[in-house]
């Protein structure tokens, strides 16, 4: 048989309708990687195989009686922390070791629903809190590319599940660049979605009830090894929650902007003001932009009508932590509200922002939303001038694995220099916090061989432009490579 492990899920449909492969033997070889090469990689934390032998041979069967579809005897993987009927779901958290779901997340239930295989779910850090995957329940996942170095967090295990070739599609979560910063990590392809465009019911903490909910900030999205798939993905997913308001949100996604690259217009950004971005980065990006100059791109490297880069990267703090601290148990919460008041008041560093985020006060928060919403009619205003900002997604490739207890106190090294480990969240300040797509495409290679990505962001309910732009980018200069597994 034709070796699959690395075929887009296009080419596998393709594939399956001309008879060329079943999902049986399909799904038989992907069980088989996995089982060779994930002992140390470690990106498949819950193993679903028997199901998945099952629902393959499902496929098949509905195929012979002349039934199609994009996904049908696909093999994908799904994030630990959603919901897969009969399958637990921690969120790493120990204490939630032996809590299995009852039903699928909406997510997962449309994928299946597109005959999609799922073999397994894929692991995550505790709470889904950092830029690593490790946890007390499932252990470290490695990248695939360097097994001393994380693939991200919190979706690393999709992401080192795809770049090992297991499975073709992933769907992971994104509030501080979940989705983005893995795909960066690890040469795959994702997409941070408009706001509250894909269903997040069923993506639910172990032990509450999976209703659906629009929380500020957070999404779901795909994850893939082409940009093409991406755009599938949205395609099939994005229909509204019956159980929401019932807005449809289809309806308003605008087709892209361009079909041919030389048309898209780009705004660059490889700095900023608050936190400093590798050489490595840096220089990928500018290479980006003079190859996408040389095929006729028009490539702007200002502009006035950009937010603020340091207004926008506070406020974000300020409302990312004001979301995730809703959650905390009372003596976190209280121990978080000694350390803010320790910052003082004229403090306007990333780690106080962060700090008073934790505490803000609806009063407070509602000003912060206001200050977003200023910024939201200034990216509209960008975007009547450009199609889209590509961005790093994190100021260095993949760093080696640190688990050291005390995550607020870590260091990231760029160029040799340590700074805040979690001032990293920055770069997915931008698109998170006034709710832009946002598409994490790979682009070269560091002087290490570790993969280097840029995020593509594009104007709201747009979410297609920066698809198309990432497929025409990976037409013209390539995309995914798999690493020497």
């Amino acid at each position: 048989m034709t070796d699959y492990a690395y075929a887009t899920a296009a080419a596998l449909s393709d594939a399956l309708d001309a008879g060329e492969v079943s999902a049986v033997e399909l799904i038989s070889a992907a069980i088989a990687r996995i089982e060779r090469l994930d002992g140390e990689i470690n990106a498949l934390c819950v193993r679903d195989f028997q199901r998945a032998e099952e629902a393959a041979r499902e496929a098949d069967a509905a195929r012979a009686r002349g039934r199609t579809g994009p996904l049908l005897g696909v093999p994908v993987t799904v994030k630990e922390s959603f919901d897969v009927a009969g399958l637990p779901t921690t969120w790493g958290v120990r204490g939630f070791k032996d809590f299995v779901a009852a039903g699928d997340a909406l997510a997962v239930a449309r994928l299946k629903e597109a005959g999609a295989v799922v073999l397994g779910k894929t692991n995550v850090p505790v709470g889904l809190g950092d830029f690593q995957s490790y946890n007390p329940i499932y252990g470290t996942t490695n990248n695939p590319w360097d097994l001393a170095r994380t693939p991200g967090g919190s979706s690393g295990g999709s992401a080192a599940a795809l770049a090992a070739g297991f499975g073709a599609l992933s769907i992971g979560s994104d509030i501080g660049g979940s989705l983005r910063i893995p795909a960066h990590f690890t040469g795959v392809y994702a997409h941070k979605p408009s706001a509250d465009l894909l269903p997040l019911r069923g993506h639910t903490f172990p032990g509450m009830r999976p209703l659906a909910y629009e929380r500020d900030l957070g999404v779901m999205g795909p994850m893939a090894r082409s940009a093409a798939d991406l755009a599938l993905l949205v395609g099939l997913l994005s229909d509204p929650d019956e159980t929401t308001r019932g807005i449809a949100y289809r309806t308003a996604l605008r087709p892209p902007r361009h079909d041919r690259l030389a048309g898209f217009r780009v705004l660059v950004l490889d700095s900023h003001p608050l936190v400093p971005v590798s050489s490595e980065v840096r220089a990928a990006i500018d290479d980006l932009a003079s190859r996408l100059e040389r095929a006729g791109v028009a490539v702007g490297r200002s502009s006035p009508r950009l937010p603020d880069q340091a207004e926008v990267a506070r406020t974000y703090m300020r409302l990312l932590q004001a979301s995730i601290a809703a959650s905390y148990p009372p003596e976190v919460y209280e121990s978080a509200a000694a350390a803010a008041a320790r910052f003082d008041e004229g403090d306007t560093s990333l780690v106080a922002e962060r700090a008073r985020g934790v505490v803000l006060s609806y009063r407070d928060w509602l000003t912060a939303d206001g200050v977003r919403t200023r910024h939201r009619a200034e990216w509209r205003e960008l975007f009547a001038e450009f199609d889209i900002v590509v961005a790093p997604i994190f100021s260095t490739p993949a760093f080696p694995h640190d688990q050291s207890p005390h995550q607020w106190a870590r260091a990231i090294s760029i160029d040799g220099v340590a700074h805040d480990y979690n001032d990293q969240l920055v770069w997915a300040g931008n698109a998170t916090a006034a709710g832009l797509p946002a598409t994490a495409v790979p682009v070269t290679r560091s002087g290490d061989g570790l993969p280097i990505g840029v995020q593509l962001i594009g104007p709201l309910f747009e979410d297609f432009t920066p698809i198309r732009c990432a497929e025409l980018i990976e037409r013209e200069f390539g995309g995914f490579v798999p690493p020497n597994l």
